[in-house]
């Protein structure tokens, strides 16, 4: 049975506290596993989530502050110890390769996994499979920043009574969906389009052209919201978004199911951040994300 969900591993920015590690988010995506962003401390929330190095196909890095990539010493050298059966592509910003370097070999380990590095330097496609289509657009912040975003194919979806009203029964329907049509009635009369699934993954960020087009249409959307409105403009000096400025994002592009999450440590209550997304006019399933958390994909529409 597939399985469509992220695993929150920590929320924090900036620094840890009490109750939330730093950032680590993993989405399962039937048989494959996206970790993004594995901050200090992610090798043992892993551990804590029940998610294994086995489970992980990519790593993606939005950026190169510490919150956001210091767990990547830890992860690699795991996924090597454990001896992944796998290749594991890693996606960051290419302008921090100096730091991804340092990280792949902070320290002495064997290496036994094939790590195939995969960097972003624009907006574009980083992987195409199958099952997904991986982009990646530039945001806005002190340094340079990769916002991800993940499309499933649309496919065609039968429609039972069009097919019974045409005679088209058993092997005939595979047949017509393969050849387009069948003794004059094709694909189109008797099927719709189902839309494939679509998640965004955007940390530190100011507004800016790559969030909206990252978020548009999302299914589910992983969204920062590090300061609360009233803290708007620090959340502009320092390249953020407050909890009000991501709502309204989710809100114009259409998100089904809005994750908030990276929160600074000077709020204590999780709620309020629920309030002033509401306020902004977001209706859709809304999550404030906490420690080992799941969160799954809507179904499909």
């Amino acid at each position: 049975m597939s399985v469509r969900e992220l695993v929150v591993l920590g929320t924090a920015s900036q620094v840890p506290t009490r109750h939330r590690n730093h950032n680590g988010y993993l989405l399962r995506w039937d048989g494959e596993g996206i970790l993004f962003d594995p901050g200090e401390g992610t090798q043992r929330q892993m551990l804590r989530a029940g998610v294994a190095a086995h489970d992980l196909n990519r790593i993606c890095v939005t950026h190169f502050h510490g919150d956001h990539s210091l767990g990547l010493a830890g992860v690699i050298q795991r996924i090597n110890l454990d001896r992944v059966p796998h290749e594991i592509t890693a996606h960051y910003p290419r302008s921090g390769q100096r730091f991804f370097d340092r990280l792949r070999y902070a320290t002495a380990y064997r290496e036994t996994v094939a790590l195939t590095e995969a960097p972003a330097d624009s907006d574009g496609v980083l992987a195409q499979t199958p099952a997904y289509t991986l982009e990646a657009r530039r945001l806005s912040h002190p340094v340079e920043s990769y916002g991800y975003r993940l499309v499933e194919p649309d496919a065609v979806r039968m429609l039972p009574d069009r097919l019974a009203a045409h005679g088209i029964t058993g092997p005939d329907v595979g047949r017509l969906r393969r050849e387009g049509s069948l003794g004059g009635v094709t694909l189109e009369e008797v099927s719709e389009i189902r839309r494939g699934q679509r998640f965004a993954f955007v940390m530190d960020t100011r507004l800016c052209e790559g969030v909206h087009a990252l978020a548009e249409g999302c299914d589910l959307l992983v969204i920062e919201s590090t300061f609360l409105d009233e803290d708007v403009q620090l959340a502009k000096e320092h390249g953020h978004l407050t909890a009000g400025q991501a709502a309204t994002v989710a809100r114009d592009a259409g998100v089904r199911h809005l994750v908030l999450t990276h929160f600074s440590q000077r709020y204590s209550d999780p709620e309020v951040f629920e309030r002033q997304a509401r306020a902004a006019g977001f209706t859709g399933e809304l999550t404030v994300a906490r420690d080992l958390q799941r969160v799954p994909v809507p179904k499909r529409r």
